[in-house]
């Protein structure tokens, strides 16, 4: 009753914060999960006894993807694209100009709502729609095709994802240290920036800028080999998610190291929102001083939260290929295995957002319902109000709770199977994937149970 009662007040004490920007999770879970974490961190534990058990195919098999239909290419992308910029050139319109509510301004929701949450969720799960639904690529070839202007540089090869690397900590940085990421107008200056220096590395240096240099881009592509949908030999194919891990292209560091960036971004995304956190920089949580009392710390929080993932992944890389009798460079190994962690990744970024799809979603169709904020009532739901009663209801909050934990869980399962198939495909030997992937396992695993309590952990901020 003392938990309940605790529940009750804290979302009282804290409503104004938690539905103040578009772009937080903004839901307090206090539950006995103790139950529940010990449940996810043993099923991911009988996954890797199961592995050393059974054939050491097996893994591999389950990731063979079947062939459906054959595919042509698909002439209408470009039109797709110069359509998104279009309604991109909306949305800043409306954020420097529509009302100054984060959540009645769909500035914030498409952003942070519709692109952050449900179409990179889309990206990991279905197919890869970026190649179509990014804003760059369709305006580059109108713009080429209307003055026969080619790129006139060549990206440096030896660059590779660099670029990405280095500007892919500063939108997280955004995203979390920033005072007001879902200020209509702030936003739409960033974002209206953004787009403007992207489309200009895309004139000088060609598509190469959009898959090595601009880490959105890079994001969703990596997102893309989890995806259910992809080609195979020609064909449209479906699978396990992270099929296209074995089949596609190897990663070089840079991606490698991206990819180790997405989760331990993700992950602090979660951590700085803890009472956890807020003790560590001596905050009571329930006279939360803002977000800019928090700027540096969060920024240094981020770095450091990344810098720890690394290496503890490299650490438990390393004492694998000592303990399987190894003699391979620790980044051909890091490259190897770093994709294996993208299972994780996309679980955590579903999990971590459901509860802001769930309330916000609700103020996208709002905004969908007058997007020009002219008083239309094309969907008629001028009446409709946003509803969190469900946020209240034991019953509502348990099946919430049970999809983030099955979700995280399912995640961890993916990412041990794929891993233990990359080590048989360059091993062959059950015994020594086994011993090798030993320290990866039990880095999964405590990842699992840390994945699950971020989740259950109560948030003041």
């Amino acid at each position: 009753m003392r938990v309940i009662a605790l529940s009750g007040v804290l979302v009282v004490l804290t409503a104004g914060t938690l539905w103040a920007h578009a772009s937080e999770q903004g839901f307090v879970l206090l539950l006995p999960t103790d139950a529940y974490i010990a449940a996810g961190g043993a099923t991911v534990a009988v996954t890797i006894v199961l592995l050393a058990l059974l054939p050491g195919g097996l893994a591999a098999a389950l990731f063979r993807p079947v062939a459906v239909l054959a595919t042509r290419g698909v002439t209408l992308r470009h039109l797709i694209s110069v359509l998104a910029a279009l309604g991109l050139g909306v949305l800043v319109w409306r954020g420097l100009n529509g009302s100054r509510d984060p959540l009645v301004n769909p500035m914030p929701l498409f952003v942070w709502v519709v692109w952050w949450i449900a179409m990179v969720s889309a990206q990991g799960l279905i197919c890869n729609h970026w190649r179509w639904s990014n804003p760059w690529t369709g305006p580059a070839a109108m713009i080429g095709r209307l003055t026969g202007m080619r790129a006139p540089l060549r990206y440096p090869r030896w660059l590779g994802v660099w670029p990405g690397v280095v500007v892919f900590p500063a939108y997280a940085g955004f995203l979390l240290a920033d005072p007001a990421p879902a200020d209509p107008g702030r936003l739409a200056v960033v974002v209206g920036l953004y787009w403007y220096v992207t489309l200009a590395g895309l004139l000088v240096f060609g598509p190469a800028w959009m898959v090595r240099a601009e880490p959105l881009t890079v994001l969703m592509r990596a997102y893309g080999r989890m995806s259910l949908l992809g080609r195979a030999r020609g064909r449209l194919a479906i699978g396990v998610p992270g099929w296209k891990v074995l089949c596609g292209p190897k990663v070089g560091l840079g991606l490698a190291v991206f990819i180790l960036l997405m989760l331990g971004s993700g992950s602090f995304d979660g951590l700085n929102e803890t009472f956890w956190w807020m003790g560590i920089l001596g905050i009571n949580p329930l006279e939360f001083p803002g977000r800019s009392a928090v700027i540096v710390p969060n920024l240094v929080g981020l770095l450091v939260a990344n810098a720890a993932l690394i290496a503890g992944f490299t650490g438990c890389l390393w004492l694998g290929e000592r303990i399987a009798g190894g003699t391979e460079p620790l980044a051909l190994v890091f490259c190897r295995y770093a994709p294996t962690i993208l299972p994780i990744a996309l679980a955590y970024h579903i999990a971590h957002y459901l509860t802001s799809l769930l309330v916000d979603g609700q103020y996208v169709l709002k905004a969908l319902n007058d997007p020009l904020g002219r008083g239309a009532d094309l969907l008629g739901l001028a009446d409709y109000h946003v509803t969190t009663g469900f946020l209240n209801t034991p019953g509502t909050v348990k099946m919430i709770w049970l999809a983030q934990a099955g979700t995280v869980v399912a995640g961890h399962v993916i990412a041990i199977l794929l891993a233990h198939a990359v080590a048989m495909q360059h091993i062959h030997s059950t015994r020594r994937a086994v011993l090798g992937q030993a320290p990866l396992a039990l880095f999964m695993v405590l990842y699992t149970v840390f994945g699950l309590w971020l989740l259950a952990s109560p948030r003041g901020a």
